[in-house]
């Protein structure tokens, strides 16, 4: 008798199940680290897009968005990009979006960070979806501070080297 998700007898439903198992149990141990983390630092080191950044570290582990260039760079990119779009639209000091309401110049630097983003790791060729909502993050000004910024760097780092050792020990290969 095979064990859940093992050998070419496991069947498709077993197989699944195992998979979403891993996937679940290792992405909240994941996002649990980090949330300690933000805890024990009372910084926003818990936010949004890692969700999905560890859904795919998971779920798709052998994906190239789930490789730890495309991650890094991605979110990289997407807190650059954010935090210029904020700027040149003159959002600093302005409350953020969902406070102070969602104005103009918020749509066109959000609308602007993603599309830009989206161009850079599309050029790159290191796609990494979570980086939309990164870049959204900071140019709706939710985390746009320089030590939101260094915050949510820390956190990405963080989640990104804790997904690919778990990976590799038990997958045995890491991407």
């Amino acid at each position: 008798m095979t064990t859940v998700g093992d050998g070419p007898l496991a069947s498709t439903h077993d197989r699944r199940l195992g998979g979403a198992g891993y996937s679940a149990v290792l992405g909240a141990a994941v996002l649990a680290v980090s949330g300690i983390v933000g805890l024990a630092l009372r910084q926003p080191w818990l936010f949004p897009s890692l969700g999905p950044t560890v859904m795919l570290f998971f779920s798709a582990p052998r994906q190239p968005s789930s490789r730890p260039r495309n991650t890094l760079v991605g979110h990289g990119v997407g807190l650059v990009v954010g935090y210029l779009a904020y700027l040149a639209l003159g959002l600093a000091g302005s409350p953020p979006a969902p406070v102070g309401g969602l104005t103009p110049r918020y749509v066109v630097a959000a609308v602007l960070a993603v599309a830009v983003t989206s161009l850079v790791l599309h050029l790159l060729g290191l796609q990494h979806a979570p980086a939309g909502a990164t870049t959204m993050i900071v140019a709706l000004g939710i985390l746009a501070t320089p030590l939101d910024l260094l915050d949510m760097a820390g956190a990405v780092l963080l989640v990104t080297l804790l997904g690919w050792a778990l990976n590799r020990l038990l997958l045995g290969r890491a991407r």
